[in-house]
């Protein structure tokens, strides 16, 4: 016979799990901005690291926050050799130091392009980045890296080891604008075929019609515009594409479509890099009515005006890490 306080035991209601605590959320300098946005959206609480640059070149960076435990986000990308280094670098720190959980949310992935080979001997840049990313040590919950609008989704499949690869998208952004610009009836163009299936399904969602461009490449910064697939005529186009770097494929699709008889052109992109004077020159071409980016690169965010829209993702990196977090705690 089981006694009273076996009893007690056996039907004791079990004590409440504790609040979760929230992420720790830190960045590499050039993301400070989008490390404070994902604090906004998820409650994060922001770490602070200490950063020197010496005069040889050298990066000295030290954690004055406490990792132990703690469920860290780091935010960072590969927009410069440096930049990458200096997140390699951070993110093993993390981890010695006791890290439970590493989530690297990554809204730019440098040499996107350079995912394969076409030329023998060339490198294949996305894969070695990849690599070195997959050598990051593991914590006790493992490591994640959150990615946005990669101009290949195959990339994904470089990451090795345990290291989970996520492939978020700006789509939602993208299309809103597109709306706002376009109303409902506009024509989705492209600055090149080669992303016809890209266009196709964003061109679907939207219920319009898509436009593609053929293009002759004759080097690495020059291309000749040889056809237009879609009938453009008395209609409004919206170019979109993954990203604008120096603007030379845009600037000539734009052309084309409005040699094609398009009554206007505004543009849309994940990520703008804009080097030099390449938002500039775009700019004073007079092609476009509209141009906006997101804030996925750092030089789009201080290039923003007026001329250059620029929209923040940083709530879908909150989402998929909400997401994420609550799945884990069920």
């Amino acid at each position: 016979m089981q006694s009273h306080d076996e009893n007690a035991m056996r039907f004791r209601v079990p004590a409440p799990r504790r609040p979760a605590r929230p992420p720790l959320i830190l960045s590499i300098p050039e993301y400070g901005y989008f490390r404070d946005a994902l604090c906004s959206f998820t409650g994060g609480e922001a770490g602070q690291v200490e950063v020197e640059e010496f005069p040889d070149g050298e990066r000295y960076q030290r954690l004055i926050c406490d990792v132990t435990g703690r469920d860290v986000v780091l935010v960072a990308g590969t927009i410069s050799d440096s930049a990458t280094l200096a997140f390699y670098d951070l993110a093993c720190t993390i981890v010695t130091y006791g890290a439970q959980r590493l989530t690297m949310v990554v809204p730019y992935f440098g040499y996107s392009t350079m995912e394969r080979a076409v030329r023998v001997g060339e490198i294949v840049t996305a894969k070695t980045r990849a690599r070195l990313l997959s050598a990051i040590p593991q914590p006790a919950m493992g490591n994640r890296i959150m990615l946005l609008d990669l101009h290949s989704e195959g990339i994904t499949h470089y990451f090795e080891g345990n290291l989970v690869a996520l492939h978020l998208v700006a789509q939602p952004i993208i299309c809103e604008v597109a709306r706002r610009w376009g109303g409902d009836d506009f024509v989705l163009g492209s600055t090149d075929a080669g992303r016809a299936k890209h266009i196709v399904h964003l061109a679907n969602d939207l219920g319009v019609e898509a436009g593609f461009v053929y293009k002759r490449r004759h080097s690495g910064s020059s291309t000749e515009v040889m056809a237009v697939n879609a009938d453009v005529k008395g209609r409004k186009v919206i170019i979109y594409d993954d990203m604008i770097r120096t603007g030379g494929s845009l600037l000539g699709a734009a052309k084309a479509y409005l040699e094609a008889g398009a009554t206007e052109i505004s543009a849309i992109a994940t990520h703008g890099l804009f080097p030099g004077d390449a938002l500039q020159r775009i700019e004073n071409s007079g092609l476009f009515a509209h141009i906006a980016c997101t804030n996925s690169h750092p030089r789009a965010r201080a290039l923003a005006s007026d001329r250059l829209e620029v929209l923040s993702v940083a709530e879908i990196f909150a989402e998929a890490i909400g997401h994420r977090s609550h799945l884990e705690r069920a």
